[in-house]
């Protein structure tokens, strides 16, 4: 089985910086993008950031300019840098990964962590 475990999270006031991490591990050969999503009560999961196995991006435009996502390959992990936070960015802060293990690709899930901004 393949896990995505988050880490970091938390309250930050307006204005301020918070960075969260992701790691894969368990059994797969290859993960083609990983990325961070959010979503508060009640609303649909929504993009923040995606990053593939070449480094090429996605932002969702609500944050492009403020958030930064990188990868390390080789430990399978993933961060997402979030800068200029605003209130409208608390959500809870969910890792995804697009992953093959032999042909057969999957979509994987963190448990997500809460980020809350403060005004």
């Amino acid at each position: 089985q393949v896990q995505l475990v988050e880490s970091g999270g938390g309250l930050v006031q307006a204005g301020g910086s918070l960075t969260v991490s992701c790691a894969a591990s368990g059994r797969f050969d290859r993960i083609v993008a990983m990325g961070w999503y959010r979503q508060v009560p009640g609303k649909q999961r929504d993009l923040v950031a995606e990053i593939n196995a070449g480094g090429g991006t996605k932002y969702g435009d609500s944050v492009q300019g403020r958030y930064t996502i990188f990868r390390d390959n080789a430990k399978n992990t993933v961060t997402l840098r979030m800068t200029g936070l605003m209130p409208e960015d608390t959500a809870v802060y969910y890792c995804n990964a697009y992953i093959y293990v032999g042909t057969r690709w999957d979509i994987y899930w963190g448990q997500g962590t809460q980020v809350t901004v403060s005004s």
